[in-house]
């Protein structure tokens, strides 16, 4: 039976702006909502006013309005949570196993680019297990996201000198309000990794190119995060916030502050399709100035982080993994799976690729070529590359496990964070894989070693070196774990040549259906 207490003084904790009331469930201690910060829209986060009453933490609090509305769809996939929204919104959530002790801390900074997604979005976005089987304490952040969080305003004023990145400020007032306060809740503010998938990743790239961060983590764990010139927003957003004031009848900055969210996300979502096409400024990513120093594979990594480990990687299939697409490769020979790759390739690219992709991946069908990653894993080898140039503690790995959509699919974008937050059993999916609960074992296990030493080695995995500039040791996640050096590495350059200008039409193709 499981075990539930919340009375009327237990389990408070202190916090800098007063008591905070949470609850336990089997022997896990739940604070929900705290408040770490307040801001005015488009303005720097403050620190929030002191409450004397005791604040009750039992429930999630709002999360950031988004510019679409949200439409459930692919839930198989990726099951969510959808939670009301508003602009107040700067809140965390902390799951503990109790308030004394001195446990690594692991910081959860939520997917959707910086512009979707909340810190509760997806169903396995929950510390519980992490925090009971792992005896660590775990936090996931809400902040300001899309243009309330990234659109640069410097041009109106000193006020919003940093309107640009008001998003990755509310990260960082997180991590200060976590740095002082998370010793009351049974963490080490020494001990703080920051994770996060997609978008997740990227923040924790941006924070480490973020002066005012320093000092305020010690670790990144970095899932599907790397893009080119994912957190540059490059430009003034003088242009674009005029065009909004006109749209909206208005004239001043200030009178933007103040316009319902709706008639602001209207107004930008009319403009910005345009502006973008312009290749002018649009906003939704950070945005280069003396607070953040640009995107590391173009300005490079700020020497200030060097002490940083980070474990990097990505997901097989990513985003060309989400349809099943028209072919069974089950049923196909592997001559009729040839003939289908042949469809978008002539026949010596076809040959050179089926030879490497052969080397690189030997237990994967051909068919799967089609699903091969570039968009993340192309950019991610040269992230790994200049990372490790400037810090020995830099791991690389690739989730490798088909999962059991339509008879065996290979992994997806977010078809990893299960895994890493010991969650496999909350959602559909994972569970048709015989090996997923071994899989699971190992990578939470990686997880939390790197989370308390810097390195993801352990006990259940083969030996995990770090990666160098010129060797990139791969850690291959699924049914047989293996750490491998450069082993994709000739396949890539030559999809990049051959694949990639075939990958529009190959995704409009494996829109289609399984046949049956």
């Amino acid at each position: 039976m499981k075990s539930f207490r919340f009375e009327r003084d237990y389990p408070i904790a202190n916090t800098t702006e007063g008591r905070v009331h949470g609850f336990e469930q089997d022997g896990v201690l739940c604070f929900r909502g705290i408040r770490y910060a307040v801001a005015k829209r488009f303005h720097a986060p403050k620190k929030p006013p002191r409450h004397e009453d005791v604040f009750d933490a039992t429930s999630f609090g709002f999360v950031c309005p988004l510019l679409t509305k949200d439409h459930p769809q692919g839930e198989l996939y990726v099951p969510h949570r959808f939670w009301p929204q508003d602009e107040d919104c700067l809140n965390l959530n902390i799951w503990t196993p109790a308030l004394g002790g001195k446990r690594p801390v692991l910081v959860w900074l939520h997917g959707g680019g910086f512009s979707f997604g909340s810190a509760i979005e997806q169903i396995v976005i929950d510390g519980y297990n992490m925090a009971r089987l792992g005896d660590a304490v775990v936090v996931s952040v809400n902040h300001r996201l899309n243009i309330l969080g990234y659109f640069d305003l410097s041009d109106f004023g000193k006020e919003y000198e940093n309107s640009g990145n008001a998003g990755t400020a509310d990260l960082i007032a997180a991590l200060r309000w976590i740095k002082n306060n998370i010793a009351s809740f049974g963490g080490d503010p020494e001990n703080v990794t920051l994770f996060g998938q997609s978008g997740g990743g990227g923040k924790i790239t941006a924070l480490l190119q973020s002066p005012a961060a320093d000092g305020l983590y010690a670790k990144g764990f970095n899932m599907s995060g790397v893009l080119d010139r994912l957190t540059d927003a490059v430009g003034s957003g003088r242009e674009l916030a005029r065009a909004m004031m006109r749209a909206l009848k208005i004239d001043s900055v200030k009178a933007l502050e103040k316009v319902p969210y709706a008639d602001l996300a209207a107004a930008y979502n009319r403009l910005a399709p345009r502006f973008r096409k312009a290749g002018k400024y649009v906003g939704c990513a950070p945005h280069p100035n003396r607070h953040y120093l640009g995107d590391p594979l173009v300005h490079g990594f700020r020497k200030e982080t060097s002490q940083i480990p980070l474990l990097v990687g990505t997901v097989y299939g990513e985003f060309a993994a989400f349809s099943p697409g028209p072919y069974d490769k089950r049923a196909m020979t592997e001559k009729e799976q040839r003939r289908v790759v042949l469809g978008y390739l002539d026949a010596k690219d076809e040959k050179k690729l089926e030879k490497l992709f052969k080397e690189a991946y030997p237990e994967r069908p051909l068919l799967d070529l089609l699903r091969l990653d570039l968009l993340f894993r192309l950019p991610t080898v040269r992230y790994l590359a200049a990372r490790s140039a400037l810090n020995q503690k830099t791991y690389a790995y690739l989730f490798n496990m088909d999962q059991p959509l339509y008879g065996g699919l290979c992994p997806w974008h977010c078809s990893d964070i299960p895994y890493v937050f010991h969650n496999a059993d909350m959602i559909e999916y994972p569970g048709g894989v015989p090996e997923a609960e071994k899989l699971q074992e190992e990578i939470f296990r990686a997880v939390m070693a790197f989370a308390r030493t810097g390195s993801p080695e352990n006990e259940l995995l083969p030996a995990w070196p770090p990666c160098t500039p010129e060797q990139e040791h791969t850690m291959v996640l699924d049914a047989h774990p293996r750490c491998l050096v450069n082993y994709d590495h000739a396949l890539l350059d030559a999809a990049a040549l051959s694949l990639a200008p075939a990958f529009p039409r190959i995704m409009a193709d494996l829109s289609g259906q399984v046949q049956r």
